[in-house]
């Protein structure tokens, strides 16, 4: 019986989790911390080779910035001598964080997307171990106006079409969608649909300037979309180019995650919390919220989640799901608990606790 490998990034570390598929298996079993005292903001889990290689964005308070690569499941890392993620001297900056690692689809074997703050996309072609800079991203006109989120002014999301190596997207907080047709030469605003609920009524559907938090990819169609911004939850079922809100359903339309089933078309997941002031789950009850059919509807998934007052955020890499059957979903929080589930979402159980705050969640089947 294969295993579940799961990977949590944490203010202080990386945790590495196993055990058996199903809930049958044996009791989730962790290592770590790996990278103690850095804050791991990103993870990747490469399953394209014969052998998964783990890919973590871990910031030393000290040493800055870096990415770290296993081709053991974590028993060993290897840092490159010289940094895989690293800006020109011309663009007058330096890394600040590694946001988001991204194996591309089948369709570009080798290629690691990085997002990263200050704004800027970097691309691998040799599984992440070194990055070249996408430099028609950061030279785009617009550049300059995107502001800076809470967390601070990062390519956070890095979507690409399993059929097509041309085809990119991405999402940048407070910039918005951007697309690129042609494998990252051109890149052409896309939110056409989404709010930013943050400027006065007028202004609400700019060209550019979206808070987005987070987009996954459909499983079955690779130009349905989930987007979960600050405030609104949004379907594109053309790749991008328009989108429309089926938040209607949810306790509340902010939160930072959002998630797709692995192999089941039109099923993704996010955790709902209230708005701004208030950044904590409606009721304070620990939900996820699962749709079954691209969001005409949601269901809330509690079972095995605890009852009791909840506070815990989800953030917005901090939700994930495996490639296995039917299909696990896991999540963390700043709490630092983890919850994981062998079905899809319909029970629960947790996976970890005491942890430091969960920054990011990647789990796949080994």
């Amino acid at each position: 019986m294969a295993d579940v490998l799961l990977a949590v990034g944490t203010q202080k570390g990386l945790f590495l989790g196993r055990r058996g598929r199903g809930r049958g298996g044996r009791h989730w079993e962790f290592s770590g911390p790996h990278f103690p005292m850095q804050a791991v903001y990103s993870l990747a889990i490469d399953t394209r080779g014969g052998t998964p290689r783990l890919l973590a964005g871990a910031d030393s308070s000290h040493w800055g910035p870096s990415v770290f690569r296993s081709d053991d499941l974590g028993a060993s890392w290897h840092e490159p001598a010289r940094p895989a993620v690293k800006f020109p001297e011309d663009t007058g900056v330096s890394l600040e964080r590694v946001w988001q690692l991204h194996p591309a689809g089948p369709a570009a074997p080798g290629v690691v997307y990085a997002g990263t703050q200050p704004g800027a996309l970097f691309r691998s072609e040799d599984g992440g171990e070194t990055f070249g800079f996408v430099r028609s991203l950061w030279e785009h006109p617009q550049r300059p106006q995107w502001e800076a989120g809470f967390g601070g002014q990062a390519v956070h999301t890095v979507v690409t079409h399993p059929a097509d190596a041309d085809l990119v997207t991405v999402a940048v907080s407070t910039g918005g969608v951007y697309r690129s047709k042609d494998g990252g030469g051109h890149w052409s605003p896309s939110n056409t649909g989404v709010q930013a609920t943050f400027l006065p009524e007028e202004r609400r559907f700019p060209e550019f300037g979206q808070c987005v938090h987070k987009i996954a990819q459909d499983a079955v169609d690779p130009d349905r979309l989930y987007l979960q911004n600050h405030g609104g939850v949004y379907r594109s079922d053309d790749g991008g180019a328009t989108w429309q809100d089926i938040g209607g359903g949810l306790p509340a339309d902010f939160g930072f995650a959002v998630a797709t089933h692995r192999h089941r078309g039109d099923v993704a997941y996010v955790f709902p919390l209230r708005a701004d002031a208030y950044r904590m789950p409606p009721d304070h009850r620990c939900r996820v919220f699962r749709t079954e059919d691209a969001g005409a509807t949601w269901a809330a998934l509690s079972a095995g989640l605890p009852e009791e007052p909840c506070y815990g955020v989800v953030l917005r890499d901090a939700m994930s799901t495996d490639d296995g059957d039917p299909g696990g979903v896991y999540f963390g929080n700043r709490n630092g608990e983890v919850y994981a589930s062998a079905d899809q979402g319909d029970t629960w159980e947790q996976a970890a606790a005491h942890l430091p705050d969960v920054l990011c969640v990647r789990a796949a089947v080994v």
